[in-house]
């Protein structure tokens, strides 16, 4: 029998709780708490900032700020990436724990709630139209855990989009924020240059284009560094089926993200760019919310056929997708229905990558899916797949 050794964050989590007999939800969950507590956290009232007025910096390029820690001098243009560029431009960054993110003094988060993981049904004209924007906000990630975030439509995942092979996909992205953002689907076929350009606030920029593969597709800001703006909020899944009908299934889609977070301001936690380069985060979750499949599962009956559509969106690490007590029984390794293999236990899914993932639920109880990576599952990508 192993023992617990009793853990720094003792004043947090009831320790003795874990010699009690319990079941394995209720483990599961213990056992994450000790890698997710967080003190000193309050009311989220003002935004996370690292400048020292308190103030947001205007007109500031996101790339040097984070590489010097300075403005552009003045007259100097802002740089408006056409995604060539990545974090690996960046040296000689000397802000050590500085923080990538700033929120508007005096915003005021909403409150918590689960992000509902359900695949949306698809368009049913073969057009898809999405006007989004990018958009600075506070997002409750727990009950008692607020972090400043860039996003696209204002949470963490953006929107889960959802179309067919061959549907025209028309994309407009407005920046409502001083740092210049950009779009980048993984799904499309097209020139990234003037397609995914970065837009300064208050400008938009429109693309057109249609899925050729089916499958689970990223999508983020490719504003350069791309590793602070993936990292801080701004991805999220777009889904294309195949053309033919897959096996009629409930379908889900995870995405998992890591964070890498400032200290708190004011009950705020801001994304740290710093501490992104280090690739070692204080959470992993999928959709954005440590665990919230621990303690609100998600449910299918007894001989439901169910479908994760899994997205790694880093922006470092891979999910090591599995599912305790079943086996999948079809993975699709390309585009579905094609490339199928079957019984599988565990697959890796790249960071940037996706992979679909099937199995039969013919017995119930509560299956937990995970990252079997623990290093990562156990800092928050553990759910719970309740038959009933």
């Amino acid at each position: 029998m192993h023992e617990f050794p009793t853990p720094r964050l003792s004043g947090l989590v009831d320790v003795d709780a874990f010699s009690t007999p319990t079941d394995r939800r209720t483990f599961i969950s213990r056992a994450s708490a000790l890698s997710l507590a967080i003190p000193g956290l309050g009311t989220a009232l003002v935004g996370c900032s690292s400048d020292v007025s308190g103030g947001t910096k205007r007109g500031i390029d996101s790339s040097q700020v984070a590489t010097t820690g300075t403005a552009p001098a003045p007259g100097r243009s802002v740089h408006n990436s056409d995604s060539r560029l990545d974090s690996a431009v960046l040296k000689d960054a000397r802000r050590e724990g500085a923080a990538a993110t700033t929120a508007s003094p005096g915003a005021l988060a909403g409150a918590f709630h689960r992000f509902d993981p359900t695949l949306p049904a698809p368009s049913t004209t073969g057009r898809v139209q999405l006007h989004w924007h990018a958009r600075e906000a506070l997002v409750r990630i727990t009950p008692d855990l607020t972090v400043a975030a860039w996003t696209f439509e204002g949470d963490i995942p953006g929107p889960l989009v959802h179309c067919r092979v061959g549907d025209t996909v028309e994309f407009t992205l407005t920046n409502d924020v001083d740092t210049p953002h950009s779009m980048d689907f993984h799904a499309a076929q097209i020139d990234p240059k003037t397609a995914f350009k970065s837009v300064s606030k208050g400008q938009s920029t429109t693309f057109t284009f249609k899925p050729k593969y089916a499958g689970a597709f990223m999508y983020h800001c490719g504003t350069a560094p791309v590793l602070m703006h993936i990292g801080s909020g701004m991805h999220g899944a777009l889904i294309v089926s195949p053309r033919e009908a897959l096996p009629v299934a409930k379908e889900f889609v995870l995405v998992q993200q890591e964070y890498y977070l400032a200290d708190a301001v004011n009950g705020v936690r801001g994304f740290d760019y710093q501490k992104m380069l280090t690739t070692m985060p204080d959470f992993v979750t999928f959709n954005g919310r440590p665990d919230q499949y621990v303690k609100d599962p998600i449910k299918v009956k007894v001989g439901d056929r169910v479908r994760f559509w899994v997205v790694a969106a880093g922006p470092t690490h891979p999910s090591h997708f599995h599912i305790v007590g079943d086996q999948f029984d079809t993975v699709y390794l390309g585009s579905p229905p094609g490339s199928a293999i079957h019984g599988v236990q565990t697959w890796s899914v790249a960071a940037g990558g996706g992979i679909c993932f099937e199995l039969m639920c013919d017995i119930a109880g509560e299956f937990p899916f995970v990252n079997h990576g623990f290093g990562h599952g156990q800092k928050g990508t553990i759910g719970i797949l309740s038959v009933e």
